[in-house]
């Protein structure tokens, strides 16, 4: 069986509904908070059952039969995120998992200054000290989140934002769907492996690719990184400013050709 966590969200929610084209529902089994949001899943013939990576006990009941298990990772930015995924690596261990899925991020380490790095660095160690077999599915930085950094270019033209560098801006519904892959079928990906879109790009690309969109010149201006975030929540602030930071120090320039093997197609990129 193959369990899948987090399937109420968007990612691991996609990734069942690519995982029932490949694999009788018997054959899955989903693991949530909240079991009356994935009453689509039950309906289907899925296995649903409550899971919190707070509730350990209720976790590796969730997990019983799993052959692989595939662990999404908290988006929740006050928690202890590698507490709650040694929690779920753990819970996985108990109950007799043979191999365990991971929802990691490209470029995860302990010296990027973009916050969820460190987190999914740990939790990386964590799965290797485990022993049991593993994946760590280092997905591209999500192409639906650039939206949230490129201003009102639309109204006025003009894409303000700190000095940038390359992203390999990748759409999570072709990552949704490469997990799918990959616990349905009988490859064995060991360790990390990384799913990007072909290409990074700057924001300079991204304001030529809006100039052919909107049909006019929209400029790229480059604004200092104080600047940009007056006004802004601290928090909010320093999240944005981490992610300018880590792209103009290369970590989201990689880009690997292993998702478009997956797909069978070209992943998407950018869509304004």
């Amino acid at each position: 069986m193959i369990v899948v966590t987090g399937a109420t969200g968007a990612l691991n929610g996609a990734t069942v509904e690519h995982l029932l084209k490949r694999v009788p529902a018997r054959e899955i089994g989903v693991s949530v908070r909240d079991v009356a949001k994935a009453q689509r899943f039950a309906d289907r013939g899925v296995r649903v059952r409550q899971g919190s990576y707070a509730d350990p006990e209720a976790l590796r009941k969730s997990f019983e039969g799993a052959e692989k298990v595939l662990l999404v990772s908290s988006n929740d930015p006050h928690a202890d995120g590698v507490s709650l995924h040694r929690a779920g690596i753990e819970a996985a261990v108990a109950a007799g998992a043979q191999r365990i899925l991971y929802t990691s991020h490209q470029n995860s380490r302990m010296d990027t200054p973009f916050p969820p790095g460190p987190e999914h660095a740990a939790t990386e160690r964590i799965l290797a000290e485990s022993g049991v077999a593993w994946t760590a599915l280092r997905n591209g930085f999500y192409a639906h989140s650039i939206g949230w950094l490129l201003g009102n270019w639309r109204e006025d033209g003009v894409i303000q934002a700190p000095a940038d560098g390359p992203v390999s801006w990748t759409d999570r519904a072709d990552v949704a769907e490469a997990a799918a892959v990959i616990l349905a079928g009988d490859k064995e990906f060991a360790g990390p492996v990384t799913l990007t879109a072909r290409k990074a790009v700057t924001f300079d690309d991204v304001a030529e690719l809006a100039s052919r969109v909107s049909g006019r010149e929209v400029k790229r201006v480059v604004v200092p990184d104080d600047e940009w975030t007056a006004g802004e929540p601290e928090e909010i602030a320093r999240m944005k400013l981490a992610f300018f930071q880590a792209a103009r120090q290369g970590h989201f320039a990689e880009t690997s050709p292993l998702l478009a093997e997956l797909l069978g197609r070209e992943p998407r990129g950018i869509t304004l």
